[in-house]
């Protein structure tokens, strides 16, 4: 009884005493699901337009966030700089779809699926020859980001609220509600889909696979560089910061691996979900519940839901 006391009665007892800390842990879950939304932003925009789960995403928001951080290293002005960022993903995208996407048109989600995967370490190698293997500190302050914290008294305490959480979660929220008009609205969003619904049925209403590629994949950096500002303003930059995209997977497969404001839901979900677990149950369950409690959360939409909760359910005649 008393083990079960404190599983199902003592943390919501806690929550009620001490409101204060109950809004605290609430916010730094809606903070963390906010950067993992972005990251799973970028795998939905892929899969969006070829049906494949992009491994390399992860890869993509480390090396982004690093040209930015090297390229302001050698004096260049922040703005310089990140419009300089821009282009080495748009030349990314490039390459990504002259060498490894063009070649593999028609083949099967699997083939594709291993491209990414090599691509991914293949930027790893690559980012470390160019940029070097050590971890590279982003300063807020050099790229106009804030600094400093709101200290809110509410609830009997004090809730600080980080000016750099705030910021990122207004620009993710932009983000997505500008990628959601750009998917629903435009010619080219319409075209995005047609393409992942069949790749030989877009060529033969005149549709560029080429030029859809580079488009998605371009915006898909533009996701990364965003991702790797914030998530690299909070830590520092470097190539072990990949792990955190397998974050993305719970996230996906809660929202949908099609739907972009089920990343958003999928990401705070996870986030709050982590947070709250941390707190108010690691001190039974023993510390760490972060790093497992996202894949179990997906474990259960999975057995009940695995198209998730924007997903478009799948239906296949025999």
């Amino acid at each position: 009884m008393d083990l079960l006391y404190q599983i199902f009665i003592d943390p919501f007892v806690q929550m009620g005493t001490a409101p204060d800390l109950l809004v605290q842990t609430l916010w730094e879950g809606l903070v963390g699901g906010v950067l993992y939304s972005l990251i799973a932003l970028g795998f939905v925009l892929i899969f969006k337009a070829s049906g494949v789960f992009n491994f390399a995403q992860g890869i993509m928001v480390v090396f982004a966030a690093m040209s930015l951080v090297s390229l302001y290293g050698l004096g260049i002005p922040a703005f310089v700089a990140l419009a300089l960022t821009f282009a080495i993903m748009l030349a990314l995208a490039w390459g990504v779809e002259r060498l490894v996407l063009r070649p593999l048109v028609n083949q099967p989600d699997i083939i594709l699926f291993m491209a990414t995967f090599g691509l991914t370490y293949f930027l790893i190698g690559f980012g470390e020859l160019v940029f070097g293997g050590e971890p590279k500190v982003m300063i807020a302050d050099q790229l106009f980001l804030p600094r400093g914290a709101y200290d809110i008294k509410m609830l009997g305490g004090f809730v600080s609220l980080q000016k750099i959480d705030i910021a990122a979660t207004v620009i993710a929220s932009l983000m997505v509600a500008a990628l959601a008009v750009f998917f629903q609205k435009t010619r080219i969003g319409r075209a995005l889909r047609a393409v992942a619904d069949s790749h030989r049925a877009a060529l033969s209403v005149g549709i560029s696979l080429e030029q859809i590629w580079v488009i998605v994949w371009f915006a898909a950096g533009i996701v990364a560089i965003v991702t790797g500002i914030m998530w690299g303003a909070r830590s520092q930059v470097e190539f072990s910061l990949q792990i955190i995209a397998l974050k993305a997977l719970p996230v996906l497969i809660l929202g949908g691996f099609t739907s972009i404001p089920g990343a958003i839901v999928g990401g705070v979900i996870i986030g709050v979900g982590e947070k709250l677990g941390e707190f108010y149950w690691g001190p039974l369950l023993g510390s760490g519940i972060e790093s497992w409690l996202a894949y179990m959360i997906a474990l259960a939409f999975l057995l009940f839901r695995p198209q998730g909760l924007f997903g478009e359910k799948i239906i296949e005649r025999v």
